[in-house]
């Protein structure tokens, strides 16, 4: 059976070929584009799975829990100049750990937002959603995300809240009494500062993972959003709201790989709290709202942010529907750019085709997409013509290219971010915090590189240089050398992405040569000659 699906990547690619000034003004939910459908895994479906504790998880510290900031007042409890000074460090680590990036444009809201997303990239999460918003941000975290040395002290003067999962009551990490306590406390604060008008970033399946669907969430976002709305209501503030996200990633776990932001469906709370009950939250008293409340609200956050994740039963078929996508869209000579193209044509083929095991197409797809992604590739290798295209002399240039930029930029690299590096790949490489870690420790090796490494590497070299340089005051010298620090460690990047080309290339012409690559052909041939029925 030749899929119906293919039909419409003309439509498709001919809306991502608009101009991105007309994209933006277009939906900005690609649900409004693509009706959902019944593969989308439901709430009482959904895994329901306790995180397996780290080490750090286990680790409570109830003194620094207890000294962790809050404010019920609608204050924000963090200090400004830190949100300030971590919008510049998010944007550095964001430069630093991926090579394209794209987002939609905000929703035009009012009030206070809380912004939901799946969680399987560790801290790249709510970093990348919060360097795009545009208001002062509250999150709930982890617990020991607060009490860890360095992070922890950044947090807390962010702002964040902590958080006593289920799992930690369970492991006998925390008696219960302790994290119900804590847990209030943080929620009413996030209420607080969300009728206030401020942004939450809130991961409402309460733990990072690694699948590639949403998990069964916790009720701590939709108690907070309640709440919110029940103070917001009470002292006449405009109605806070729930922005769905989703966060797509070329391949997630790797170091200078593509993501988008999405923004979803807009959620409106409704204020269902009693005037009485209204009265002690804004007064600053935790009232739970009803079971049948919480529960409502999470199974429509549930609904609405399930189809913008990837929704697939695995990754093995996620990778075959990319595959399908890109050959259709080739097929159809509108091959897809960018992330964005491919999240929006790999959705129609998970809408159309789904998971069936008795697609034999699907069977071919997955057999095909994982050949490529043993090698460390992906559909995007893929000519118009379906195939595995020799190496380009361009692609050598640029190898060589990347390899000379590295090269110069090493004298000043290896000194300014050698160690931090170094050290981001040792923690990354030892962690037992799970895959997603890794791309998070390299994010924040790149986001303190601006205040623990490069300034005293700067202060050491104008000290040792004598009066300045060039004639110039040292502390002019000192914000220079800062400077070329940056600017030698982007262009070192660059190399490396143009070095990287050239290596993926090689990957590609040598499975080519192989027996994986032949029957790779045969597989391409076979998907190939299905698509072009349609034609």
């Amino acid at each position: 059976m030749v899929p119906r699906w293919l039909s419409g990547f003309a439509r498709i690619s001919e809306r991502s070929s608009r101009s991105r000034d007309a994209a933006r003004v277009a939906s900005r939910c690609i649900l409004n584009l693509f009706p959902t459908r019944s593969i989308v895994t439901d709430s009482q479906n959904a895994p329901e799975v306790l995180p397996e504790l780290s080490v750090s998880a286990t680790r409570l510290k109830q003194a620094k829990l207890k000294k962790t900031p809050f404010d019920h007042s609608g204050g924000h409890p963090g200090k400004l100049w830190v949100q300030r000074a971590l919008d510049v460090m998010f944007e550095v680590g964001n430069q630093a750990i991926f090579r394209r990036w794209e987002a939609d444009s905000l929703p035009p809201l009012k009030g206070g937002v809380i912004y939901v997303a799946t969680h399987i990239n560790g801290l790249v999460d709510p970093m990348v959603i919060t360097r795009v918003q545009k208001k002062r941000v509250i999150s709930l975290g982890r617990h020991d995300l607060t009490t860890r040395p360095v992070i922890g002290w950044w947090a807390r003067k962010f702002g964040t809240q902590p958080v006593l999962r289920r799992a930690e009551i369970e492991a006998g990490v925390v008696d219960a009494q302790f994290a119900r306590y804590i847990n209030d406390r943080s929620m009413l604060t996030v209420a607080a500062c969300l009728a206030a008008g401020h942004s939450g970033v809130v991961m409402p399946e309460g733990k990072s993972h690694q699948d590639c669907r949403l998990h069964a969430l916790r009720t701590g976002s939709s108690r907070s959003a309640l709440a919110a709305a029940a103070i917001a209501d009470e002292k006449g503030l405009p109605a806070p709201v729930i922005q769905t996200v989703g966060l797509h990633w070329r391949t997630h776990y790797w170091l200078r790989t593509d993501h988008y932001v999405e923004f979803g469906e807009t959620l409106e709370i409704p204020s269902t709290h009693s005037a009485e009950d209204r009265t002690r939250l804004a007064a600053g008293e935790w009232v739970e709202p009803s079971h049948e409340d919480t529960i409502a609200l999470r199974n429509r956050i549930f609904d609405t942010l399930s189809p913008l994740t990837p929704d697939a039963p695995d990754w093995p078929t996620l990778r075959a529907w990319k595959l399908l996508a890109h050959m259709g869209a080739n097929k159809a000579d509108t091959p897809l750019k960018t992330l964005k193209d491919e999240v929006r044509a790999y959705r129609e083929v998970r809408d159309v085709v789904g998971d069936s095991s008795q697609d034999s197409l699907l069977d071919e797809a997955r057999e095909a997409a994982e050949i490529l992604h043993s090698r460390d590739l992906d559909a995007t290798v893929l000519a118009q013509n379906q195939r595995l295209s020799p190496k380009s002399m361009g692609e050598r240039t640029r190898g060589i290219l990347g390899a000379l930029l590295m090269i110069s930029t090493l004298p000043i690299v290896l000194p300014s971010s050698g160690a931090q590096w170094g050290l981001a790949r040792f923690m990354a490489d030892g962690s037992d915090e799970g895959l997603d870690a890794r791309t998070s420790y390299y994010m924040l090796a790149a986001m303190f590189s601006l205040v623990f490494f490069w300034p005293p590497i700067a202060f050491a070299y104008v000290a040792l240089t004598g009066n300045g340089i060039l004639a110039l005051d040292d502390f002019t010298a000192f914000v220079l050398v800062i400077l070329a620090f940056y600017i030698a460690a982007r262009i070192c990047i660059l190399g490396y992405d143009l070095w990287s080309d050239n290596a993926t290339a090689s990957r590609r012409v040598k499975l080519s040569r192989s027996e994986d690559g032949e029957r790779l052909t045969e597989l391409l041939e076979s998907i190939d000659s299905r698509l072009g029925a349609l034609k």
